[in-house]
């Protein structure tokens, strides 16, 4: 597995705005649910792109981050055009997985809390360890 550059640090948190599109709504008008999981993958990738490196990058590299859990609460919908603020935060990172947390506000109101657990995989599905620069060990 060849390296990236690595970056000087990962954020353990960092912001996203998410505008609603018209196709991520239901016949009710609310954001269909399983948009939630597609905004989840939206923070991390973003949050990687803030410590200065990309998702496809690391691909590049040989690593890849595959989903192994996945938990989702809803407190409330979301509409069209509504613009969401989601807040994506490192929970722990170290040996072979890295668990996210996720706040989706909407106007300052908790819409949705989610968490998802990552571990790292080689291109053949074989698990590896996450290169040092990802492991946050506290």
């Amino acid at each position: 597995m060849s390296n990236v550059n690595p970056p000087i640090s990962v954020p353990r948190e960092h912001q996203t705005d998410i505008r609603v599109r018209y196709q991520e709504t239901d016949a009710q008008g609310r954001v269909h649910h399983a948009n939630y999981v597609k905004y989840f993958e939206i923070g991390r990738v973003e949050m990687l792109r803030a410590s200065g490196t990309t998702y496809r990058q690391l691909e590049q590299s040989g690593l890849l981050l595959v989903v192994v859990d996945l938990k989702c609460q809803f407190f409330a919908g979301a509409q069209y055009d509504d613009l969401l603020l989601l807040t994506t935060r490192i929970k722990r990172s170290r040996g072979v997985r890295i668990q996210h947390t996720y706040d989706l506000t909407l106007d300052g109101e908790l819409i949705v809390r989610g968490e998802t657990t990552v571990a790292a995989v080689d291109p053949e599905g074989n698990v590896v360890r996450l290169p040092k620069w990802l492991r946050l060990d506290s």
